[in-house]
Order: C-alpha cells, then sequence, then structure tokens
C-alpha cells in the first residue's frame, strides 16, 4: 500500500508570505486544519490551525475591530508556520507514514516529490480509510481472532473454514515479538447461518486457541459509502 494511491492528490499550498488572515478563511472554507506553506513552489513548512489560534489575540483584547483585523492581515505564515516539516514520498508505504505520524504524534504528512515540490497530503484519516479497508468489514461481519503456533498452521486454518462454508474476506496476522512462538490472527469472513456458524467456531477450537468472535453491524453507521455498499452486498446476494 502506497502513500500515492491514498493520499489527498489536491492540495491547497500556500506562499510564504501569505498572511494569516488568508491562511485562517482557506481552512474555514475548506475545511482542513493545515496548509502546506512553500517558497517558490517547493515545501518550506506547514501551518495548522493550532498555529493560527495561538497567533491570534484572544477576545479579551484591548484591540478594536480595525487594530485586529490589521495585525491578522500583517503577520504572515512564515513567522507561525512549523519550519521543514516531516514528509513522505509517494512512493513510501501507508504503514511507514502511519509510523512518522505516530512516533512524532502529528495528524498530517505533506507528500512531497524528488524536487521538494507538494504533490499531496496524507493524513491520519487516510490511514483510518487503509485500515478499514483492508480488514474487509464492509463486506464480512464476523471476525474470529484465533491464536496459532506458527504462519505454516494458516493453510490448515483457511481449509479449515472454508471446508465449513465460509467466505473469507480476509486475514491480518502478526506475531506480538520476534521470539513468539505464537501468532495472532484475525479471521473475517461473510455472514453465515447461526448453525454454521457454531459448528465452525467448533471446529476452531478443537484445533486453535479462539480468543473471540464478533459480528459487527456497519449498517447501523449512517453514512453514504455504507449504504452503497449495503446496496451493492444484497445486489450481489439476488445474482447470485
Amino acid at each position: 500500500m502506497l502513500v500515492k494511491d491514498w493520499m489527498t492528490e489536491e492540495v491547497i499550498v500556500l506562499d510564504e508570505n501569505a498572511s494569516i488572515m488568508k491562511a485562517s478563511q482557506i481552512m474555514k472554507e475548506h475545511n482542513i486544519r493545515r496548509i502546506p506553506v512553500v517558497r517558490g513552489g517547493k515545501l518550506v513548512g506547514i501551518v495548522s490551525d493550532r498555529d493560527i489560534k495561538e497567533a491570534t489575540p484572544s477576545k479579551a483584547t484591548a484591540l478594536d475591530v480595525h487594530e485586529l483585523y490589521y495585525l491578522l492581515s500583517e503577520v504572515r505564515v512564515k513567522d507561525i508556520m512549523t519550519p521543514d516539516p516531516i514528509t513522505v514520498r509517494p512512493e513510501d508505504t501507508v504503514e511507514y507514514a502511519a509510523v512518522l505520524m505516530l512516533e512524532n504524534r502529528i495528524s498530517g504528512l505533506p507528500v512531497v516529490d524528488e524536487a521538494g515540490h507538494v504533490v499531496g497530503i496524507i493524513t491520519q484519516t487516510d490511514v483510518f480509510k487503509v485500515f478499514v479497508n483492508i480488514t474487509g468489514i464492509y463486506y464480512g461481519p464476523i471476525q474470529i481472532g484465533l491464536e496459532i503456533e506458527d504462519s505454516d498452521k494458516l493453510d490448515e486454518l483457511t481449509h479449515l473454514i472454508i471446508s465449513h462454508g465460509a467466505r473469507i474476506i480476509s486475514i491480518l496476522t502478526y506475531r506480538e515479538g520476534i521470539d513468539s512462538p505464537g501468532r495472532q490472527v484475525f479471521v473475517r469472513i461473510k455472514d453465515l447461518p447461526e448453525d454454521k456458524l457454531q459448528a465452525l467456531l467448533e471446529a476452531l477450537s478443537r484445533n486453535y486457541r479462539v480468543r473471540y468472535w464478533a459480528r459487527d453491524d456497519v449498517s447501523r453507521v449512517k453514512s453514504p459509502r455504507v449504504s452503497a455498499t449495503r446496496t451493492a452486498i444484497l445486489e450481489d446476494r439476488v445474482e447470485a
């Protein structure tokens, strides 16, 4: 999963000499929280809504409205921006971008090309989208969490699940440590009739340590995407 496939490409940028008033207006108009700052087309900083709030006089200021507007129009984003921000390249992985955000406690990264030009931006929301998509939760409501002895058991595990009439949507797995003997596995499947599901869970319990199983109902989430996905799934069932 590469950054270039998940980043927002149409990025608004500001020249370093733009006023913080302009930056504030753009953020409100486009409902964004950060804007890359450029000099001669190349990235030199990033300004956030927090930077603007900290640079703006409080409501208790003695300045009148005209003095306040004058001040906001005179202060430049280069005076309040974070210079030389952490960046990623389009060919970097989303996982790497996520680590950068996590370890540096930031919520977004400018994406730059080799010449230093801004070609996109990737945020925590984009990382959430990646995670949700790879889990397959939109297409399979049931997740089963297990522990297996080693990765060689994965073929055996998937065969057992399929033999019980389940359709696998995704398999996520990780080892808790390099020297850990076991592996955590999370299998998401399409819904099953209750009797078949119980039979599958019993078979799995005889061979592995089943930590839990859960049925997620994303239809309770009110969003256009969920509605569209649900419609597509229902149409697929009718055709089948």
